[in-house]
């Protein structure tokens, strides 16, 4: 069971990066998929997820700017980010739950599998 999420880089501000977490060793679909993202120093907040049956929830921060979706035929998941921010900056995981993967929330304990980050950065 393996997730990896790439798709990080760097990008000037309102720029936009589109994440990828790919699955290997289960399929994605009857899971809830998160991303999250860590800036050193601080902790790792909760960013966006989708359920089992691709309901949506965003952080406040990034709602509008940012959307998640899933491709079951390629067992993967995507964040796109548009209008990115320099606060935007961080190292961004994905992360699969199962046992509330109809009703997923924001909060780590919703998810059993995590992915080595990808790191964006936004700066000028």
């Amino acid at each position: 069971v393996q997730l990896q999420a790439s798709g990080g880089g760097f990008v000037q501000p309102g720029g936009s990066l589109r994440l990828s977490c790919a699955a290997s060793g289960f399929t994605l679909d009857d899971y809830a998929i998160g991303w999250f993202r860590q800036v050193p120093g601080k902790e790792r907040e909760g960013v966006s997820c989708i359920s089992s049956s691709d309901v949506t929830t965003y952080h406040a921060d990034v709602k509008g700017r940012f959307t998640i979706s899933r491709d079951n035929a390629k067992n993967s998941v995507y964040l796109q980010m548009n209008s990115l921010k320099p606060e935007d900056t961080a190292v961004y995981y994905c992360a699969a739950g199962f046992l509330y993967s109809d009703y997923p929330t924001l909060e780590e304990y919703n998810y059993d599998y995590w992915g080595r980050g990808t790191l964006v950065t936004v700066s000028s």
